[in-house]
């Protein structure tokens, strides 16, 4: 059964329907849709995960994560044993007869997967655009198609939107890493009324981490969170793609009013890629810090666009690859050994 969603106020209108144990982690609350099954493995070979088990008590059937048996050896013992596993499915959006995109995508908040998809890829440039979306159900046919409805003044670019934005789970849209494209596109530098506290930033991986619910099942998904200038966890959204996990965030912040993200920081679980940059500037976003290293072309880009690009941020430590003027204190830096 088909389930149809008017915009704009997707989020507000939806939200006494769907509750927060589906649509995931939002102003901090934790979620909570999945049954307790342990097991042998993971209460040996990662307690953590054991111990996140316990703390998301299952409810209801999931989306997003599967029950499988699997074989673990350990110190020459080979144990039956039951396991999770991160879904992966595909995901088309189609307005009218025109593919808008096909991406791999863990399920579960589609509808601010596609809007966040839509606004970061350009195809849309405000929340208006996106009259509606027909979300289908679990038992549908077309379980994995999402059916878009956009405004009269949104024009279809021609060329194949379905070839041009065919994307994996790993890599995101390929293809499309050119920031002469960009430039065309009119990106704007983003905008920070103040400079943020370092201190801040070091107490971000821990509350990413303690709140990824899949994560401490599956051990196989991103996440992607938007705090406040403060350091308060807005919002997290976990995918087994990277980029499908920054979309889901900037759909849940386009869907309920809330671009451009100017003061805000987004931390993601992973490498800051070129394609991250590009999505977290389009959504106004001044900071983007990611646990891991950025890729050259990303640097590039932040550097050019003017985005703040914090990568490593581990511990007490981070290393500051572009913007360093919005990080306190980092004007003063003293010139280090290479």
């Amino acid at each position: 059964m088909w389930r149809h969603i008017r915009c704009p106020g997707l989020i507000r209108k939806n939200h006494a329907n769907v509750s927060a144990k589906k649509l995931g982690l939002e102003r901090g609350a934790h979620s909570a849709p999945f049954d307790v099954v342990q097991t042998s493995r993971l209460a040996r070979a990662a307690p953590e995960r054991a111990a996140a088990k316990s703390s998301y008590p299952m409810k209801q059937k999931s989306r997003n994560i599967e029950l499988t048996q699997v074989i673990d050896w350990e110190d020459g013992k080979a144990t039956r044993v039951e396991d999770f596993l991160a879904k992966e499915e595909p995901l088309e959006m189609r307005a009218g007869r025109n593919s808008l995109g096909i991406t791999l995508r863990t399920p579960g908040e589609d509808e601010e997967l596609v809007a966040g998809f839509l606004f970061t890829e350009e195809i849309i440039s405000r929340r208006e655009d996106l009259v509606a979306l027909r979300i289908p159900g679990d038992t549908d046919t077309e379980k994995n198609l999402v059916r878009v409805v956009l405004a009269p003044s949104v024009r279809l670019k021609t060329g194949g939107a379905a070839r041009r934005f065919s994307a994996g789970s790993a890599c995101g849209v390929c293809g499309k890493a050119s920031i002469t494209q960009l430039r065309r596109r009119g990106l704007r530098r983003p905008q920070a009324a103040s400079t943020f506290d370092p201190e801040m930033l070091c107490q971000l991986p821990p509350k990413l981490r303690a709140t990824q619910a899949v994560f401490g099942r599956t051990g196989g998904l991103h996440a992607a969170a938007v705090f406040g200038p403060d350091g308060e966890l807005l919002v997290l959204r976990e995918d087994i793609g990277r980029h499908n996990a920054v979309d889901k965030v900037i759909g849940w912040a386009l869907l309920g009013g809330r671009l451009p993200l100017g003061d805000h920081v987004m931390l993601v679980s992973g490498r800051g890629g070129f394609e991250i940059v590009q999505k977290a500037i389009t959504a106004g976003i001044p900071l983007l810090a990611s646990v891991s290293a950025p890729s050259s072309l990303a640097v590039q880009l932040a550097r050019e666009l003017g985005l703040t690009l914090v990568g490593f941020l581990r511990g007490r430590r981070f290393v500051i690859y572009a913007g360093e003027d919005r990080i306190a204190g980092s004007s003063s830096a003293t010139v280090g050994a290479s």
